[in-house]
């Protein structure tokens, strides 16, 4: 399984304007530039299917992408950094929230993780509101390759200390974590 065919579907602001289909979907948490695009890029080996930008909180809406017709990823707005209004991020916040607690295709929330800094407080935070609905959730590193060799395992054990849930290694670089990645979102999907 080199790649998964993808193709981006639909952008939404909230609930009511999220596509309607019955594939298991996987919704993106993290901060702004922690590396959800790439992510998505990689999985589907095209460089050019999710926007990547250097500017923290491009990403303003939810955005559907279906891979190969058996589950779909919702790259959602990165939390933490974002130059928009207090009054733009509340009713972000609220879209959200009505998203993640009221969709029902929901298979498990993905939590990214940068591991070239610790864990931030928002990530914190962000964890503390999906276990409080207990919401089904694992963990990606992302950058793992910009972490010396010997340093990596550490960064992985740091997450799995602090996040209950599985927590799974990735890097845009090179496609390498892709296949185990693939692997476990297949394995959910059919679980």
């Amino acid at each position: 399984m080199n790649q998964l065919n993808a193709k981006f579907l639909i952008s939404a602001e909230k609930l009511s304007q999220c596509p309607a289909y019955d594939l298991p979907e996987f919704p993106l948490l993290g901060r702004s530039n922690v590396g959800k695009s790439s992510f998505i890029n990689a999985l589907a080996n095209n460089k050019k299917l999710a926007k990547t930008s250097n500017t923290p909180g491009k990403t303003r809406l939810i955005n559907f992408f279906n891979f190969a017709d058996k589950f779909t990823i919702a790259d959602l707005p990165g939390y933490g950094y974002a130059k928009v209004s207090k009054e733009a991020q509340a009713r972000w916040q609220k879209y959200l929230e009505e998203y993640l607690l009221n969709r029902g295709q929901i298979k498990s929330l993905i939590q990214f993780i940068d591991a070239r800094h610790d864990i931030q407080k928002n990530d914190y935070q962000m964890r503390e509101w999906v276990e409080a609905y207990n919401l089904p959730i694992f963990t990606i590193v992302t950058k793992i390759d910009y972490v010396p060799q010997n340093k990596k395992q550490a960064v992985i054990n740091n997450v799995k200390k602090s996040f209950a849930g599985d927590v799974l290694p990735f890097s845009a670089v090179d496609r390498r974590y892709c296949e185990n990645i693939i692997e476990y979102l297949f394995n959910l999907v059919n679980n």
